[in-house]
């Protein structure tokens, strides 16, 4: 049996890793429409790995643009059993300072498109269990490879998903730190829905780019803030993903990759043929 691969979401500079060889851009059509972009097969400390520049080569997708479902199916599709996601984040509490790095084991959904983040409907019902939103096995890795690479990473923490594209107004972000929550960021919890529905073990290393507007004596948070510190974090994310990828098992067994298995409420009788057929990578092992 083929082993599967390794996904990557982050932004477009994450691609140029040292060691990662055998590069072919792939398209990939999907019944949910199209992904962010091409994905970028190859091969990465001796795995197969499959990266996809989130936001799309060029920054050219809104985070409330994003279509998370076309873009795990097709990690899916791809054989992907694991998906690694680097994204930008700003801090709400003072312990997370500009270029940690937090590996959060909790989101809360401050979005409007709770529709959007499952493949399920048109005629077949499921609800995954979503209590523990993040793969603690990939999670676990992802820290132990970042305190390796000498990273200043933080252990748990919850990510608000706000949907912008503004970035907070100070009220908001004021109440944020006040609730005690950690980071915000505009693009993860529909990742990992998605990933969850499609058996797809996710976990996210957020980067700290910013405070947001809620510290008074800390200038809020620009684009200029943003891009800086990504590109101070940048080396240190490749570090991570290179050190991690070994370390990743080649066999997908975690329970994760078992979430369908009494998920799905509607009688197999029932499911309608075009929404099966769409659903083909996702449902594959109970078809």
């Amino acid at each position: 049996m083929k082993t599967p691969r390794i996904g990557i979401i982050g932004g477009s500079g994450l691609y140029h890793i040292e060691g990662f060889t055998r590069q072919k851009w792939v398209g990939v059509k999907t019944p949910f429409g199209d992904p962010s972009d091409e994905f970028l097969t190859g091969e990465l400390a001796g795995r197969e790995v499959v990266f996809l520049p989130r936001h799309g080569r060029g920054h050219r997708i809104l985070p409330a643009e994003l279509n998370h479902r076309a873009n795990l199916w097709a990690m899916k599709s791809l054989g992907v059993a694991w998906v690694v996601s680097a994204s930008a984040v700003g801090s709400l509490q003072a312990r997370y300072k500009p270029c940690d790095f937090v590996l959060v084991d909790q989101f809360l959904d401050r979005t409007k498109r709770s529709a959007e983040h499952t493949f399920f409907g048109k005629g077949i019902v499921a609800h995954v269990a979503f209590a523990d939103p993040v793969s603690e096995e990939l999670r676990r890795l992802l820290l132990r490879s970042a305190k390796a690479c000498k990273a200043k990473a933080h252990d748990g923490g919850t990510y608000v998903n706000m949907e912008g594209p503004a970035f907070s107004t100070r009220a908001e972000s004021v109440a944020n730190h006040k609730a005690g929550l950690d980071v915000i960021g505009m693009t993860n919890l529909g990742e990992a829905k998605c990933a969850r529905e499609a058996e797809i073990a996710y976990a996210t290393m957020a980067m700290v780019t910013d405070y947001d507007c809620w510290k008074v004596d800390e200038a809020h948070v620009t684009v200029e803030m943003v891009i800086e510190n990504l590109k101070r974090n940048a080396a240190t994310a490749k570090a991570i993903i290179s050190h991690v990828i070994p370390s990743i098992p080649s066999v997908a067994d975690w329970p994760c990759h078992d979430a369908l298995r009494n998920a799905v409420m509607t009688e197999r009788s029932l499911w309608p043929a075009a929404t099966k057929k769409a659903l083909k990578p996702i449902l594959a092992k109970y078809l």
